[in-house]
């Protein structure tokens, strides 16, 4: 699919970037359009605005900060958070962001994928997918002659949705197949369990989602190395790969993860 996008992802809070670790304790770093203009001159492909806290307090996205940011840059950038019908998308996009994401709101609405999709079109609609584990006891089969064939462990994904608030119980796997068939354009997945943590994204839900969809899949939540990028390419699957505090606090600069990355075979663009 062509060079691999590196994203910096910038959370808001009523109007500023905030960072937090599993979408709590948030700290306030600056300013949504400088940080815009700091990272298109940084060499960022794209960048996603995720208004964090709208979903939960009930309101909707700052439109007046996407305005200013699509007349401060010209990459591509997404908008999410407190979309919550036809109508919110598209003030969105005709506040001149490029792409939006649908998470919660879909996630209850189902059906508001498809008139998304139908209205706009698909390469503007992002899902907007957070996945956390939820690790159950599972009993083996009567009688089996397997001695491993008892008590054991699985694990699974579900969605979480309101800001990582509720357990939708939702299967990430099974939702993000069903986000893909009614009309999404691309996934954008966040691990709660990862987020914030800089121990790496969660390769074992990033691949899972990948083989599991044909559009591409955006992960998200646990960078904390320049390997960590490397490994969500190429054993996650990712299509793209985000990050937030290590480009806001510049533990990574993106041309030298670019550079990285390409030394290590992976197409990106210089």
């Amino acid at each position: 699919m062509g060079a691999k996008r590196i994203i910096p992802c910038l959370d808001v809070n009523k109007g500023r970037v905030v960072k937090g670790v599993k979408f709590v304790d948030l700290q306030d770093v600056g300013d949504p359009v400088e940080a815009a203009k700091a990272y298109e001159q940084a060499g960022a492909d794209e960048l996603v605005f995720l208004d964090i806290t709208a979903t939960h307090e009930g309101r909707g996205t700052v439109i007046d900060m996407v305005r200013k940011v699509a007349d401060a840059i010209t990459i591509p950038f997404a908008v999410g958070g407190g979309i919550k019908s036809v109508e919110d998308f598209g003030a969105v996009l005709n506040a001149g962001a490029d792409k939006a994401s649908l998470g919660s709101a879909a996630v209850r609405n189902p059906e508001l994928i498809n008139q998304v999709a139908e209205k706009f079109g698909s390469n503007r609609l992002i899902a907007a997918i957070d996945g956390k584990r939820t690790d159950s006891a599972r009993m083996g089969s009567a009688g089996s002659a397997d001695p491993n064939d008892g008590l054991h462990i699985i694990s699974k994904y579900n969605v979480v949705i309101d800001g990582g608030r509720t357990d939708s119980g939702v299967d990430a796997i099974e939702w993000a197949k069903e986000a893909e068939e009614r009309g999404v354009g691309e996934i954008l997945l966040t691990s709660l369990d990862c987020d914030g943590m800089k121990t790496g994204y969660d390769l074992e839900l990033t691949k899972a989602i990948s083989a599991a969809v044909n559009v591409p899949v955006t992960a998200s939540g646990g960078a904390g190395t320049l390997e960590h990028f490397y490994e969500a390419i190429t054993i996650g699957g990712a299509e793209a790969v985000l990050a937030a505090s290590l480009f806001h606090f510049k533990e990574i600069e993106i041309i030298e993860l670019k550079k990285y990355l390409q030394s290590k075979g992976i197409e990106v663009s210089l």
